[in-house]
């Protein structure tokens, strides 16, 4: 297995964040970013791969996510853009690849669009760069059963706008597990969500700053993804010039869990290109 350092971080504004790095001596870094309501470990079948390919792996949860501090303020975009900034520095990262999905990758979008120096590249996988009236119903609801404080009721409520029907037909059991397992959170987790929630509301209408992205930009979506649909990616794709646009069928919002295969090939393949060198043994 490759090797793994983890621990806390205190960013500028006395918040720590958890992270975990992968091959640590590895020269090229692949930084992932969290969605809304996921943790470092849900990129395991993305940062296994990588880390076993030589990459660094960076990896970490945004305040206010499971294992970071969730401090009682306003989140932005903005503000989790620069703590990531923060953390690279302190962990002696320059020029990653950043990789965000959802919520992780409007992070993304924001950080190449205020340090454009700094990303090698960006993958950003079932993104948006403005809210629409389907997402805003969809988050509003979100917001309510959070406040609402049942974690399990929230979690099956949430289900059918993030995961395409196959992978729910398939992975019933899975999911169940999941949905009971929900009821050990503590309560903080559910107020944290709606203070990240709060920054759609706030920040995540970019697309007439997207033309400040310079570096490589690959923009990914599920076909049947509903909570941020294809054309919202196609327009983020548009708006960056030269960047690459990829679909994939049969997946709904969860692309990195429902389609993780076709997801690590599309991904391996256009940070392997941009890489600059060959770093496979």
């Amino acid at each position: 297995m490759p090797e793994k350092t983890s621990g806390k971080f205190t960013d500028a504004s006395g918040t720590k964040l958890y992270y975990e790095v992968l091959n640590p001596q590895g020269r090229i870094t692949v930084a992932f970013f969290n969605g809304v309501m996921a943790s470092v470990n849900s990129w395991s079948a993305q940062a296994a791969l990588f880390a076993r390919l030589g990459f660094r792996v960076v990896l970490h949860d945004f305040k206010g996510q499971l294992l970071s501090d969730k401090p009682d303020c306003a989140y932005s975009f903005a503000d989790h853009a620069e703590s990531a900034l923060q953390l690279f520095a302190w962990i002696g990262v320059q020029k990653p690849h950043i990789v965000g999905t959802s919520y992780g990758g409007e992070i993304a979008l924001r950080l190449a669009m205020d340090y454009p120096d700094l990303p090698a590249s960006i993958s950003v996988i079932d993104s948006a760069a403005s809210l629409d009236e389907r997402g805003r119903a969809f988050i509003q609801e979100w917001r309510r059963l959070a406040l609402a404080g049942d974690a399990e009721r929230f979690f099956r409520a949430m289900l059918p706008t993030i995961y395409g029907e196959q992978y729910l037909a398939a992975n019933r059991e899975l999911l169940e597990r999941k949905a009971l397992a929900m009821r050990s959170l503590d309560a903080s987790w559910l107020t944290a969500q709606v203070r990240l929630y709060d920054a759609f509301f706030d920040g995540v209408e970019m697309e007439s700053g997207l033309s400040a992205v310079c570096c490589p930009a690959l923009v990914v979506c599920g076909e049947d993804d509903v909570l941020k649909t294809p054309e919202q990616s196609r327009r983020i794709a548009r708006a960056i010039t030269g960047a690459e646009f990829v679909m994939i069928p049969d997946c709904g919002h969860v692309t990195i869990l429902e389609r993780p295969d076709a997801l690590n090939s599309v991904l391996l393949g256009f940070i392997t290109k941009h890489s600059g060198d060959v770093i496979f043994a």
